[in-house]
């Protein structure tokens, strides 16, 4: 097993987070300062981290509906608030992380786990999770911008986008906006509010309403709740397809 993943699977941090922790010099396997994450471990080495022996956690899942104005992060050294504020001391001690991110003024859908492979698939582009936007939208979107959309547009860092389902869901000509259902299945940053800018439509607001399969249903805004085993199966199925 490389040493990534053996964090990974103690709840340090996502696979990806597991990399920096490595690097930095933190961790040591068998009272040795490893800082190469592909290093080869058995279950018989003594890994730790901070000089604290890590074990394997019993994995936990939960689903959380983000309110606007909370950074996604663990820790912010602006002191803002962050979406680790909104759940209980007991289960913060599991030492979660959020999957992906949400920007500060996007609402809606993120996942919570110490689970560090499933959170490291689940954000990698090749297996196409499918993630569904709800955007309030300037304008009156025309078909020419949701052909465009559903195509794919150049955003930020030359990265052209890959094809869309969208969908107006309701226009409001007394306000002239226009309320659209898109669903992506990539996570690059600001991603939604860049894609309607390129085509001239910029976003409002703008809430995740669903991640795969799941959906906010019975989740009050700023509220949270464990996901269900066979919910956890199919997001693992997910990335099995």
């Amino acid at each position: 097993m490389r040493l990534q993943k053996r964090l990974a699977e103690a709840g340090i941090a996502s696979r990806r987070g597991a990399v920096s922790v490595i690097e930095s010099g933190r961790v040591k396997v068998n009272g040795q300062i490893i800082t190469e994450p592909g290093f080869p471990v058995n279950p018989k080495d003594m890994v730790t981290v901070d000089d604290k022996m890590i074990e394997k956690e019993i994995h936990v899942y939960y689903l959380l509906n983000k309110p606007t104005g909370y950074v996604t992060t663990v820790k912010d050294d602006k002191n803002r608030k962050t979406v680790m504020d909104l759940f209980d001391e007991v289960d913060r001690s599991h030492r979660i992380f959020p999957v992906g991110r949400l920007d500060f003024d996007t609402a809606g859908l993120l996942l919570f786990t110490n689970d560090g492979d499933l959170a490291y698939y689940l954000t990698r582009p090749e297996f196409e999770v499918k993630k569904t936007y709800l955007a309030r939208v300037e304008g009156m979107l025309t078909k020419v911008a949701i052909k465009t959309l559903k195509t794919g547009v150049v955003i930020e860092n030359n990265y052209t986008t890959r094809p869309a389902q969208v969908r107006a869901v309701e226009y409001d000509k007394r306000n002239m906006t226009t309320l659209v259902e898109i669903i992506i299945h990539e996570g690059k940053n600001q991603q939604v509010r860049q894609m309607f800018d390129k085509v001239g439509f910029p976003v409002k607001n703008l809430t995740r309403v669903g991640y795969a399969d799941l959906t906010l249903e019975g989740v009050e805004r700023g509220s949270y709740r464990p996901l269900k085993i066979h919910e956890v199966k199919k997001l693992y199925g997910e990335i099995k397809k």
